[in-house]
């Protein structure tokens, strides 16, 4: 099993830390993802005999590392998924730059466009 940084459990959610350049789930490289580790680490440590249920909640590309919420039953996933479409699950960033940026490009702001 990988080593897996958990940051909160509880029956219905566990939060953990995406390393920098693992997936979120699968995809064609067949790279191990944070599915596929989150779901092992459940497995094993709960003794849990075949498959685990685990709800991707929201996604961080493959060179971003953070924060990554993902629901261990389906009502959990629901419920998120719902808060992730209504924008009441918040997302915040932090981005580090080796260099200097320069003053109007300091600020990056992100638009919804309803339709």
């Amino acid at each position: 099993m990988q080593n897996l940084k958990v940051i909160f459990e509880d029956n219905h959610i566990i939060v953990v830390e995406k390393p920098v350049n693992v997936p979120s789930q699968g995809d064609k490289t067949g790279d191990i993802d944070m599915l596929t580790i989150i779901k092992e680490y459940i497995k094993e440590k709960y003794n849990k005999p075949g498959n685990v249920y685990l709800g991707l909640v929201h996604r961080l590309d493959r060179p971003v590392g953070g924060v990554m919420v993902f629901a261990k039953t389906s009502k959990a996933a629901a419920r998120l998924s719902e808060e992730v479409r209504e924008k009441i699950f918040q997302k915040t960033y932090l981005v580090i730059v080796n260099g200097k940026m320069e003053e109007e490009k300091r600020s990056i702001r992100r638009l919804f466009i309803k339709k």
